[in-house]
C-alpha cells in the first residue's frame, strides 16, 4: 500500500461507484446545467434575474463536485481480494460481529472511507470501530469508545 496521504483504499465497488458519479456529471448533469443557465442568461437584467443566480450557482456546485471526484479517483487504491490477508479484517471484508456479549449480532462491511455509509453497515476503516477490527481475526474481540462508553464487539465470522 502506498502513502497514506496520497492514495485513497476503497473497494471496487466504491470506486466503480465515484466513476459512474463522474461519468454522469460530465455527460449530463453539467451539460444541463450549462444549458440551464444560458436560458437564464438570455431572459435580460442580470441583477436581478434570481434563476441565473441559481443556475450559476448550481453549475459552480457540479464544476466543484467533479473537480473533487476527478482528485478521488485519480488517488483510488482498489483493495482487491487478493490484497486481503485470510481470516483477517481488512477493507472489503463483511463481519459478523456480537455486541456486547448479549446475541444481538450484526454485519458490517469495512470500507473506504469515501464509501462509509452507516445506514447501510458499511463502516470506515478509519472510524474507531474500522480501525479496532482491522487486522483482527474471527474469535478475537475489540473493545470501541462509544459516546454511550466503551462497547466490546466479539468477532463471529469475517468474509
Amino acid at each position: 500500500m502506498s502513502d497514506d496521504s496520497q492514495t485513497l483504499a476503497m473497494t471496487q465497488t466504491g470506486y466503480d461507484s465515484l466513476v459512474a458519479e463522474l461519468q454522469e456529471l460530465t455527460d449530463d448533469k453539467i451539460p444541463a446545467a450549462i444549458k440551464r443557465l444560458a436560458l437564464a442568461r438570455s431572459h435580460g437584467d442580470l441583477s436581478e434575474n434570481s434563476e441565473y443566480h441559481a443556475a450559476k450557482e448550481d453549475l459552480a456546485f457540479l464544476e466543484g463536485r467533479k473537480d473533487e471526484l476527478e482528485i478521488l479517483i485519480q488517488r483510488a487504491e482498489v483493495i482487491s481480494e487478493n490484497d486481503k490477508i485470510a481470516g483477517q479484517v481488512g477493507i472489503g471484508s463483511q463481519v459478523i460481529v456480537e455486541i456486547g456479549g448479549k446475541g444481538n449480532h450484526h454485519t458490517f462491511h469495512i470500507v473506504g472511507e469515501w464509501e462509509a455509509d452507516p445506514s447501510q453497515k458499511k463502516i470506515s476503516s478509519k472510524s474507531p470501530l474500522g480501525v479496532a477490527l482491522l487486522g483482527k481475526k474471527a474469535g478475537e474481540s475489540v473493545e470501541v469508545e462509544v459516546p454511550a462508553g466503551k462497547v466490546v464487539y466479539s468477532i463471529k465470522e469475517i468474509a
